[in-house]
């Protein structure tokens, strides 16, 4: 490959040489003084160009000067975590729970036929509309509440109780919420960073917000689901489905911090959603050096 490179550049660049036009050129005097004092000054013209140019920082579109960024605008680095050395216990819980229970129960879920596991998690989906519905209409977003509505109407029936998903085939793609979202869309602080049992990361206001979910679910009670005495079993084969649907393994991300990492990860993928909830009118930006979350 490398000579039939060769074999074809060398007559392309013969063939270059040859159409280059022979020219004599006279050398300029030398005169070093005289060049070092243009060199210099041209340096000094470059350098107040381009002073001139940091002072007057110019938009995308070169419209006008855009705000100067600082350090305070970066996001901090630090998140609030009061509780950590608990957060940590419950972590480091929920690894081994994962690892002698949940996970190889969701691997045998796995091998399941497919219909069978699709089944399941469009049927769980469906439930959770009304969840969705409700809480949409709480946040005022009567456009998703409404979406969420005929999701649930047209699974439910064409797709016989929910087990397909005729809805997203009709282009009404699933868009899931919950009261946590609510408290945010109210302006409720996320507060500190909480590892749930079982459950994983969450904030203080996300906990209490599946709190909220779970009530509603057990309110509403469609077909009598969350209020008979097999209640439980719902729970858990909703649990393995979730579980069965997440790639996250613990302690297998090859990081020895990986505690830190969730954490941040978390806390600033809920923060990015509150911003997206109050675009008109963001929330109070944190002093500098104040962890993210406080």
């Amino acid at each position: 490959m490398k000579r039939l490179f060769v074999a074809l550049a060398f007559p392309l660049l013969l063939g270059a040489c040859a159409t280059q036009r022979l020219q004599t050129h006279a050398l300029p005097p030398e005169t070093p003084a005289a060049e070092n004092a243009a060199a210099a000054a041209r340096a000094s013209e470059l350098a107040e160009i381009e002073a001139a140019a940091k002072s007057q920082p110019k938009s995308d579109d070169g419209d006008g000067p855009v705000p100067t960024v600082t350090p305070a605008d970066a996001p901090p680095m630090r998140t609030y975590d009061p509780w950590e050395r608990l957060n940590r216990f419950t972590y480091r819980f929920n690894a081994r729970f994962d690892d002698a229970v949940f996970l190889p129960v969701a691997n045998g879920y796995r091998r399941l036929p497919s219909p069978v596991r699709t089944g399941v998690h469009n049927f769980f989906g469906n439930l959770a509309e009304v969840d969705s519905m409700i809480n949409f209409a709480l946040q005022g977003r009567l456009g998703f509440g409404a979406r969420s509505l005929g999701r649930f109407v047209i699974n439910t029936t064409i797709g016989i109780g929910g087990l397909f998903d005729v809805a997203s085939n009709l282009h009404l793609a699933p868009a899931a919420t919950g009261f946590g979202t609510t408290l945010a869309k109210w302006g409720v602080h996320p507060g500190p960073y909480l590892v749930l049992p079982f459950l994983g990361p969450s904030t203080l206001r996300d906990g209490f917000g599946l709190l909220g979910d779970f009530g509603t679910e057990y309110a509403v009670d469609l077909g009598g689901l969350y209020q008979s005495d097999n209640a439980w079993m719902l729970g858990v084969a909703n649990a393995i489905d979730q579980r069965a649907h997440v790639s996250f393994r613990y302690y297998q991300t090859g990081s020895p911090f990986e505690y830190e990492n969730v954490r941040f990860l978390y806390v600033r993928k809920r923060l990015l959603e509150d911003e997206g909830l109050h675009r008109h009118e963001l929330p109070e930006k944190p002093a500098p050096g104040e962890p993210a979350g406080k």
